[in-house]
């Protein structure tokens, strides 16, 4: 293994001769873009120091939190199968604009999704989209009457949609604090990044046939809003 001082930084949550779970911060991609200014990323620094490290999901590059890698082609098929047959549990949290109320039962938003191909990258709610399905409970709200009320929400992603939880919240009225691609100026002036993190990640190992599950809690909370 190299030397990690000459590497870049990865926040390493689990790893075994098949897997890692690695936590990415707001502001890096999972994989290369396009350009020299785009190289760094953290399908890159994890091969640097796990030379069969594969991606098998991504998260936005605004978006912070857990994330699975595969080692080796076969594990990879094999957690990319997971994912695809909704055998992973996701959960996020995140910060929106506006007031929910705060209760133990889930809420849910049944609406499909697709490229807004004039704006691309965004996405859109269409009836002629890909079925996606949220469900979200708000955890803590501020007081109604505050200038700037916000609710702090647990999301569950049923599916996988490119920017759902994003487009999904935005569609309730209700957009997450920082977001710079579905959020006005107001909205992106009231958090320094997008306050959405991806928290619970849990599966069957593949190889060992054991229960795994990874939490990693948010850098944001109401209370440490601007």
């Amino acid at each position: 293994m190299p030397d990690t001082a000459l590497i870049d930084p990865i926040d390493l949550v689990y790893q075994d001769a098949h897997l890692l779970v690695l936590n990415k911060p707001a502001g890096l991609l999972c994989v290369p873009g396009r350009g020299e200014d785009k190289q760094d990323c953290l399908s890159a620094r994890a091969m640097r120091l796990w030379p069969d490290a594969l991606i098998v999901h991504r998260l936005d590059m605004a978006t912070s939190g857990l994330v699975l890698m595969a080692r080796g082609a076969a594990m990879q098929r094999a957690l990319g199968d997971a994912f695809a047959e909704r055998r992973v549990h996701k959960r996020y949290q995140a910060i929106v604009d506006g007031v929910l109320p705060v209760k133990d039962e889930w809420s849910v938003i049944d609406a499909p999704l697709m490229a807004d191909w004039p704006r691309r990258p965004l996405q859109k709610v269409d009836a002629a989209g890909k079925p996606s399905i949220t469900r979200w409970r708000a955890l803590q709200s501020s007081p109604p009457n505050e200038s700037a009320a916000a609710t702090h929400v647990l999301l569950e992603p049923l599916t996988g949609r490119s920017h759902q939880l994003r487009v999904h919240l935005l569609s309730i009225g209700h957009p997450i604090l920082g977001d710079a691609l579905y959020g006005g100026e107001e909205i992106q002036a009231r958090a320094p990044r997008l306050l959405l993190h991806a928290s619970e990640l849990g599966f069957v190992h593949p190889a060992t046939q054991q229960t795994l599950r990874f939490e990693s809690p948010p850098d944001f909370s109401l209370l440490s809003r601007p």
